[in-house]
Parts: structure tokens; C-alpha cells; sequence
């Protein structure tokens, strides 16, 4: 064999070696949980209040919207708005308030689709004509470089650009090279993008950010109650993709949403709604449990955020007389939130 052949040969396996080389993330994990946008100003007292599970992070979520199948989007470009907490005024004075508390941050803008016949799924975003899609890029990435300049400004760790747009990805791909430029030109932190647990691997622009950020609703058991140990098992095949893909893109991967509802079959398909289901704190919790027995010391693993966690969860529940108001999604004064506060305080 020709030395010359030989020696390509050798650097043809080595490259192809280092490519699929498993991922050591050396960071400190992200222990956070998703802080929902306040409707009116709160005091740092809240955020005292996510140190207690021993979080270490926080993700804040301002909303936007488009409705009717207008292409326009919109959002709270002042405190006057709707909701404080999703001004960037709101937002500022959050980041702001966390970081005194020694809380890092995650910026998340998130957007609201609404058809004629009630909300729409992001990633089922779509529009008829060029023209349309022109429109809606260009008063969503305003959004989106406004809420850049915020977390430039406010020295926030982690901006994630968007959350689970799965057809506006795969359709108009070059918006998005665009807009991370743009992004990366304006704010000097970590960058990231949240898509779903089931279409993560077809995001063409990965290798432009820091985190792959999935949103890991990921189905693990569909018994109305299953066992601990048959929820853990259900991680099995999920792990292993996670970790192939990690090692091939060579990125760490950032669990940017993670959350179960405090509901009867809450591990059969995590994204959904289950009104109809019966109340069931151990499940959500036991929910909570294998997930950090079983995927929290992988090494490619970069953390997790929590979906989803109040702030004034006391004046919430008054307002909305206390026997009504329970968002399932929450853990908060639920079994799972020991959970929560059990492992993050012994997990690194």
C-alpha cells in the first residue's frame, strides 16, 4: 500500500473518530426553572423564592403574537401593555432583581400563535404567499433583536432566540442564518434555540449556537400511573439519540423546557393537556424523579429548565379563589418540588 494512501487513509478514520467522540460538557449544569412573565410589577422576594428549590437559573419568557392569520407580529413594547413581566421594560427590571439574588438568566422570547380557531402550535406556523412570510420575518425578528439588545444590556447569561418553529425552520432556513448573525453581532452572551423533543435533529444551524436546546417532552411510559422504575426505562431509547446526536454535532445539549403535569398518564405524552384527568402529585413528581436519576449526570447534558414556575403563586391562587386556581403544569407546593429541591441541591 502506498504510504501517501496509507496516511490519507489514517486521517480519514481519525477525523471521522474525533466527529462521533462522545461530548463532555465542562460547565456547570443549569438548574433552572421557566419563570412565568408577571402581569405587574413583583418585588426580588419572588426570586428568593426559586433559590429555595436550590435553582441556580431562571428563564424568562416574554410573549408575542400574531392573530387571525395576520402575518404581523406583536408584542408589549412598553410597560403599558398587558403584562409587565413581557416588556422589556418588565423583563429589564427581572433580570435585574435575579441577578442581585445571584440567579443567572436565560432569555426565552416565546410566540403566540392564534387562528381563527384558537391557538396554533408553533411549529405548524405556515403562510400561503412570499409576501406574507416577508411580513412576519420582519416584525419577528424585530422581536427578536429587541429582546437581544435586553439581554445584551442586562449582562444575561443565555439568550434562546426562539422556541419550536419546526415548518418556519425547514421552510425559510435563510432567515435564520440571518438573524444569528445579526443576534451574534449585538449581544456578547450564549446563544441557543428551543425545538421540540421529536424534531431537534433537522435544525440546520446548530453548529452557529452554543446549546442544542430541546424542549424534552419526551413520551416515557403510557400507564395511567406507571412505576418509577418504568419511567426511567422509558429514557432508554430517548438517551441514546440524545447522545448520538451530541457526539456528532460535537454540542452540548440544553434541556431549554422539561415539565410534567400533575395529572393521572402525565408520562405518555407530556406535551399535552390532560384537563380531563384526574389529580396526580406522586406521578408528576416520580415524573421528576427519573429524570434526574437517570439523564442528570450525562455528560452531554447541559442542564434543564423547569416548566413552568409562578411568581406571587399565593396571589394567584387568591384572585382565582384558591379551590380553582391549580396549573398543573407547576410543581410548586406539590410533591414534585421536593423532588426538585432534593436534587438540585445534591446534583452539580
Amino acid at each position: 500500500m502506498p504510504k501517501a494512501f496509507f496516511l490519507a487513509l489514517t486521517i480519514i478514520f481519525y477525523s471521522s473518530a474525533c466527529q462521533n467522540k462522545p461530548l463532555v460538557y465542562r460547565g456547570t449544569k443549569l438548574k433552572g426553572v421557566c419563570f412565568v412573565a408577571p402581569p405587574r410589577e413583583i418585588d426580588a422576594n419572588e426570586f428568593d423564592k426559586v433559590k429555595e428549590v436550590n435553582a441556580t437559573w431562571v428563564a424568562l419568557t416574554p410573549y408575542g403574537f400574531t392573530r387571525g392569520g395576520n402575518p404581523e407580529f406583536k408584542y408589549n413594547k412598553s410597560s403599558d401593555g398587558h403584562w409587565w413581566g413581557e416588556s422589556p421594560k418588565g423583563v429589564s427590571e427581572c433580570a435585574k432583581m435575579a441577578h442581585e439574588k445571584g440567579l443567572k438568566i436565560m432569555l426565552k422570547p416565546h410566540a403566540w400563535i392564534q387562528s381563527n380557531q384558537g391557538s396554533t402550535f408553533t411549529g405548524d406556523l405556515d403562510f400561503k404567499t412570499d409576501e406574507e412570510w416577508k411580513t412576519f420575518e420582519k416584525t419577528f425578528g424585530e422581536y427578536l433583536i429587541d429582546y437581544a439588545k435586553v439581554a445584551d444590556s442586562c449582562k444575561i447569561e443565555v439568550y434562546c432566540i426562539a422556541t419550536e418553529f419546526e415548518n418556519f425552520v425547514e421552510k425559510r432556513p435563510e432567515f435564520w442564518h440571518k438573524i444569528i448573525k445579526e443576534i451574534r453581532g449585538i449581544y456578547k452572551g450564549q446563544l441557543t434555540y428551543a425545538e421540540n423533543w421529536d424534531c431537534y435533529e433537522k435544525v440546520p444551524f446548530w453548529n452557529e449556537l452554543d446549546f442544542v436546546g430541546v424542549d424534552a417532552y419526551f413520551p416515557l411510559a403510557d400507564e395511567q400511573h406507571p412505576q418509577l422504575n418504568t419511567i426511567k426505562k422509558g429514557w432508554y431509547e430517548h438517551r441514546k439519540k440524545l447522545e448520538k446526536f451530541s457526539s456528532k454535532i460535537q454540542k452540548p445539549i440544553l434541556f431549554t423546557e422539561i415539565g410534567y403535569q400533575s395529572t393521572d398518564f402525565t408520562t405518555h405524552k407530556p406535551w399535552e393537556s390532560y384537563t380531563q384527568h384526574a389529580d396526580n402529585d406522586p406521578l408528576q413528581a416520580d415524573a421528576y424523579r427519573a429524570f434526574f436519576e437517570e439523564m442528570w449526570q450525562e455528560q452531554w447534558l447541559a442542564g434543564c429548565f423547569i416548566w413552568k414556575w409562578f411568581p406571587e403563586m399565593k396571589r394567584e391562587k387568591e384572585e382565582k379563589r384558591q379551590h380553582k386556581f391549580r396549573d398543573r403544569y407547576t410543581p410548586q407546593g406539590k410533591a414534585g418540588e421536593l423532588v426538585l429541591k432534593e436534587f438540585f441541591k445534591k446534583q452539580s
